[in-house]
């Protein structure tokens, strides 16, 4: 599963060839979340309240490059690293 980002224990991947709808996987410690790319509900899964403000922080700075990377994983390519919350 390739990581694309990585900020304040957080780690967002993506995995290759996944089931719509376009989402990203988030890790925080013990918790994992799958997180939709459009709306930025959590699809499966839950993450701490203050990990989920930074990930949606996060993801709605960058919604063309998750949902080019969303597509570069379904086409089974190398997906590009998204910059960090800083």
């Amino acid at each position: 599963m390739p990581e694309i980002s990585r900020f304040f224990g957080i780690i967002i991947t993506m995995y290759f060839n996944d089931h719509p709808p376009p989402h990203f996987h988030a890790r925080y410690g013990n918790h994992k979340a799958l997180v939709a790319i459009d709306s930025l509900t959590i699809l499966r899964g839950s993450l701490p309240p203050r990990a989920l403000g930074l990930v949606v922080e996060w993801a709605s700075s960058h919604p063309a490059e998750l949902l080019e990377d969303w597509q570069l994983a379904c086409d089974q390519a190398p997906l590009k690293k998204i910059a960090p919350l800083e």
